[in-house]
């Protein structure tokens, strides 16, 4: 089969059923894995499918997310503060929990009741600021360099300051959420910091406004395995959802 003829095939293929399973299809074809790799990432530089781990999928939007700070606060202004109460409901009194930066996390510290007592680590400055006044919860700054378009601390030193803790939840904001291309986010750093968080947390938590489902950004954050939970608004489609219930991954409703 000559080199147009494959990449057809596989665009065909991609249209009827979805996605690409590079071992399947290399088999299927008799071709070696590094073949038809490679014609995957000739057509994902054409625009033609999205490469992701063992394949690929159709292009996905690029997700809302990636805006500037300022326009992101603008986006579901109704569902962040709904995904921000029911996210603070699952922490416990004495809990050391991470708390990530963005404005789906500043409705969530912004919902906690006023009794509740624990230790929230952030890099983000904005998060800390926004905690100073509550009385019962100690904050713990991690440091780095201030990436300005999230307002997130990252970076080497971040990193190694969260390799030192042990937390038993983590909020996790996310650019980009899809069932094959992952939990993706826009900048490299701010993905390593997060995927370090993720590790040194026994609970990760996602939370996911509408705007970021079934979207993708460049740079994955970790595998959907790693997750525990999402929480999304109650109206979401269930046919977003229904993919990572199948993955157990638990789905809260806000």
């Amino acid at each position: 089969m000559l080199t147009h003829q494959r990449k057809q095939y596989l665009l065909d293929l991609l249209q009827r059923d979805g996605q690409i399973v590079a071992k399947t299809v290399s088999e299927m074809l008799g071709l070696s894995e590094d073949t038809l790799r490679r014609d995957l990432r000739e057509l994902a530089k054409e625009g033609l499918l999205q490469r992701v781990h063992g394949g690929a999928i159709p292009t996905l939007p690029a997700s809302p997310a990636l805006a500037p700070y300022a326009s992101r606060e603008q986006l579901s202004p109704d569902a962040k503060p709904a995904i921000g109460r029911a996210a603070g409901a699952m922490i416990q009194p004495g809990q050391v929990v991470f708390v990530d930066g963005g404005t789906t996390c500043l409705q969530l510290v912004r919902q906690l009741p006023r009794e509740l007592r624990a230790t929230m680590v952030t890099h983000s400055p904005s998060i800390a600021v926004e905690l100073v006044s509550h009385p019962g919860i100690e904050v713990v700054m991690l440091g780095g360099r201030l990436f300005r378009h999230s307002i997130v601390n990252v970076g080497a030193a971040t990193v190694a300051a969260i390799a030192r803790i042990r937390a038993d939840l983590y909020f996790m904001g996310v650019s980009s959420l899809h069932p094959q291309a992952g939990i993706t986010t826009g900048d490299y750093e701010e993905a390593g910091v997060k995927r370090a968080l993720s590790e040194a947390a026994a609970r990760t938590v996602v939370l996911a406004s509408p705007e970021k489902l079934h979207t993708s950004s460049p740079f994955q954050i970790a595998p959907l395995s790693e997750i525990s939970d999402i929480v999304v608004l109650r109206d979401t489609d269930e046919a977003l959802v229904a993919p990572y219930r199948e993955m157990g991954i638990a789905i809260t409703l806000a």
